[in-house]
């Protein structure tokens, strides 16, 4: 694992305004933290190289696109070893319906994010996942009825 990064003030300050625009030109960016357009690039770079800024996307409302079924499912595995784990994650990764997985701590091991166009589509990627060899003992879906906040950025202190 990489060490972390030891971020200052102006490296805080160039996270936050990327985070609220990710369009924002270069020159703009630098006038915004008071450095010089060629030091502001620098900075970004080396925030780039260090994995602090992973990439660059625009955020995508899926409720106007085809997908009309947004879930939560709490994913149980049978086994816990490091094998079995990284088999599942492997699995999952070529599953373009599963937009997010995390590893947790608690009473399920991974929680999914899933973006399917209805309910029986669910089911069917669903039961694969358990009929498969994965180790998946068990799966219990939390439909999404209503996105209440949104994720925007993640906070940065001092920034």
């Amino acid at each position: 694992m990489a060490a972390l990064a030891k971020l200052d003030r102006i490296d805080r300050r160039i996270l936050a305004c990327l985070q609220a625009d990710g369009r924002i030109t270069n020159q703009a960016l630098a006038e915004q933290v008071a450095l010089s357009p060629s030091a502001c690039l620098a900075r970004v770079r080396q925030l780039e190289k260090a994995g602090v800024i992973e990439g660059y996307g625009a955020r995508l409302n899926p409720w106007r696109m085809e997908a009309s079924l947004i879930l939560f499912a709490e994913v149980w595995l049978k086994g816990h070893h490091p094998d079995g784990l990284a088999r599942f994650e492997a699995e999952i990764a070529d599953i373009p319906e599963i937009v997010e997985a995390s590893y947790v701590s608690g009473p399920f091991d991974y929680l999914i994010k899933v973006v399917v166009p209805d309910m029986a589509a669910w089911i069917a990627l669903s039961e694969g996942l358990v009929a498969r060899d994965l180790g998946v003992d068990r799966v219990i879906t939390h439909v999404l009825m209503k996105k209440t906040k949104r994720f925007t950025a993640y906070p940065i202190p001092d920034a």
